[in-house]
């Protein structure tokens, strides 16, 4: 369960919100608060006013893991190993655990053939999947994706979609601009303004921007 009380921070505006869903997805324009929300959901920043709880605890108390749209500005070791070995070694994980981690990561984004190589080699694709499998090797409670399907090929977009399906996380927000994958989720949120103005399933949501670019392209089909 995530709830969001009172909430202001940096031109985000959310009287109240609770959401009771596993994959939530985050969508609307640009400049509509969407990472700023993930940001706070993350406990990457701390809210100037109001309260978020997640699973009943603040942010800054569990376990998150984060993949961004651009994984250049995140990653950063020279080794693929060292990189999705980050988050236990950060945890002080003894080195049979941080093992077994990072091979139980790597085989859920489908990776252990990258585990030697340098970051710097890989493509844009494949520093998306390294920074997904880093995220999962913290094993989250909570996964947050920030439009990191947004340069991605259609193999490479279809397994980041796989990978949150399997993941254990309890809750996985992911802002998208891809109103497909969005359609797949639980719960969509649009935001508009810093605020969310429409929250429910899919096809609540997606009914009222139906006459919208919001539409999945994929339900005009149907």
């Amino acid at each position: 369960m995530i709830r969001i009380n009172d909430l202001r921070h940096r031109g985000l505006e959310i009287p109240e919100l609770t959401l009771d869903a596993r994959h939530i997805a985050v969508i609307g324009p640009n400049g509509s608060g969407k990472t700023r929300l993930l940001e706070v959901c993350s406990g990457i920043e701390e809210p100037g006013t109001g309260t978020i709880r997640i699973l009943g605890r603040s942010p800054s108390s569990l376990r998150v893991g984060w993949v961004g749209e651009f994984p250049d500005r995140t990653l950063l070791f020279s080794r693929v190993y060292d990189e999705v070995a980050s988050t236990p070694r950060f945890r002080h994980q003894p080195c049979p655990e941080t093992e077994r981690m990072v091979m139980a990561a790597a085989r859920m984004v489908g990776i252990g053939d990258l585990l030697e190589r340098r970051v710097a080699s890989l493509s844009g694709g494949e520093k998306v999947l390294v920074a997904l499998a880093a995220a999962c090797a913290g094993e989250p409670e909570v996964l947050v994706l920030d439009e990191a399907d947004s340069h991605l090929d259609a193999v490479t977009a279809k397994r980041l979609r796989q990978v949150v399906q399997e993941s254990p996380a309890a809750h996985v927000l992911w802002c998208t601009q891809s109103m497909d994958t969005a359609a797949m989720a639980d719960c969509v949120i649009f935001m508009e303004g810093g605020r969310v103005r429409y929250s429910g399933t899919p096809e609540e949501v997606f009914e009222i921007l139906k006459e919208t670019c919001y539409y999945p392209a994929i339900w005009r089909l149907r």
